[in-house]
């Protein structure tokens, strides 16, 4: 299996797919291997990818709380945040940083209230405000990650702030995002899920050839039977994983896999 994060990963710096990389996908899918999107992105994201690269296939999103079919658009298994945990790390955050705006993320939407002013131009058409931060609790809606923005501490500084305050009641991370911290459900990591997919397909973690560039990909970066930090890599994922390949910009993924499975740049 070819496990492989997205952004700063898979895709260049614009957002798109290699020729390169795509070929490179193709001869590992050819050798039998299968692909698999293990990503911080809702499936909504997934989906334009696919449509404009001709993917296929399963993508783990939401860093491990939907898996998802790719082909047939569906969430095959999810585990969402509890509405009510997601409230009370939401307090404690906002007592420890002044000035936090806070999201919920539900695999489909994005609810903002008024303090989180990030926007991502390419998810506009997703993101739903409401009136208050009272307001965000009071969804019925299934929720994949509460998301906590700060305009004035970057997303490492926010992380290192959140663990001191929330303990294990939630699984906390960060994929680079300005300012963005990232909040699953207790024990909602990427190798969790792409763990139990594998087990599902037979697929021992030694089978499993993974990438990624931030510390969300850790897990799965450790658990892989092969785990490559790319070049452009956050300091703390190239410090902590002893093998390297070259960046995203540099098609640092299908080098890797032209080594693996044949092929040419």
């Amino acid at each position: 299996m070819i496990a492989s994060d997205l952004d700063g990963t898979l895709l260049r710096n614009d957002g798109t797919l290699s020729p390169r990389t795509l070929r490179a996908l193709r001869t590992a899918e050819s050798a039998g291997a299968e692909v698999v999107l293990v990503t911080a992105r809702p499936p909504r994201f997934v989906d334009r990818l696919a449509e404009a690269a001709g993917l296929a296939g399963t993508a783990v999103c939401s860093n491990g709380a939907l898996v998802y079919d790719i082909g047939t658009r569906t969430v095959v298994s999810s585990r969402a945040l509890p509405l009510a945990t997601a409230q009370r790390v939401a307090t404690a955050l906002a007592a420890a940083v002044p000035e936090i705006g806070f999201a919920l993320e539900t695999g489909n939407q994005v609810l903002y209230e008024p303090a989180y002013r990030l926007r991502l131009s390419e998810d506009l058409d997703a993101e739903l405000p409401v009136p208050s931060l009272a307001d965000l609790w009071l969804t019925d809606v299934p929720v994949t990650k509460l998301l906590a923005w700060s305009d004035r501490l970057d997303a490492d500084t926010l992380l290192a702030a959140a663990r001191e305050g929330t303990g294990d009641e939630v699984q906390l991370t960060h994929s680079g995002g300005r300012g963005l911290l990232e909040i699953s459900a207790s024990g909602v990591t990427k190798a969790g899920t792409l763990s139990m997919l594998c087990a599902g397909r037979g697929i021992d973690a030694a089978e499993v050839i993974a990438f990624g560039d931030m510390p969300n990909d850790l897990t799965v970066l450790d658990w892989a039977g092969a785990g490559y930090a790319m070049g452009n890599a956050h300091p703390s994922v190239l410090a902590a994983i002893g093998t390297h390949t070259l960046s995203n910009e540099e098609d640092g993924v299908a080098h890797i896999i032209e080594q693996v499975f044949g092929g040419t740049a």
